[in-house]
């Protein structure tokens, strides 16, 4: 496994959870068939309201033009409680097919930290701080993953 990885952050607030990583309509898609494990990425995150707490001031949207499947970032890095709500195993898979490789945050649900981990299909990393206050979507991150940093 990959120790140090560098890639472009997303930044999103707390309390996001596994109905706006992957909203219900776009489930009837079976992610172990290519062209539909592609629609997954494609529809991430596209349950997450542009007017309420989920979304820092000055969004910027998680995918370039409407026909792209994989987004333009590497991480997520989140506030508390990441991925609450319904036990959605398809949360975890809709991030990886969109590109993310490690998701940040202070706080994950249970049940979306043991499906993320489970499926291997990204790195969940608990934060000590708060790095919704400093970092921006489109920062520039390294993340070493053995020496914590």
């Amino acid at each position: 496994m990959q120790t140090v990885i560098e890639g472009t952050a997303y930044v999103l607030g707390d309390n996001i959870d596994t109905d706006q990583i992957i909203p219900a309509q776009y489930l009837t898609y079976n992610p172990a068939i290519p062209e539909e494990y592609k629609m997954f990425g494609k529809f991430a995150l596209s349950g997450v309201p542009d007017d309420q707490g989920g979304l820092p001031k000055g969004h910027v949207p998680f995918h370039g033009p409407a026909d792209e499947f994989v987004a333009p970032y590497q991480f997520i890095v989140a506030g508390k409680n990441f991925g609450c709500g319904s036990s959605r195993e398809h949360a975890p898979i809709a991030l990886a097919a969109a590109g993310i490789t490690v998701v940040i945050a202070e706080f994950y649900a249970r049940i979306f930290y043991r499906n993320a981990v489970n499926g291997g299909y990204l790195v969940p990393v608990e934060s000590a701080s708060r790095l919704i206050d400093q970092v921006c979507t489109g920062d520039e991150l390294v993340i070493d993953l053995t020496a914590g940093t």
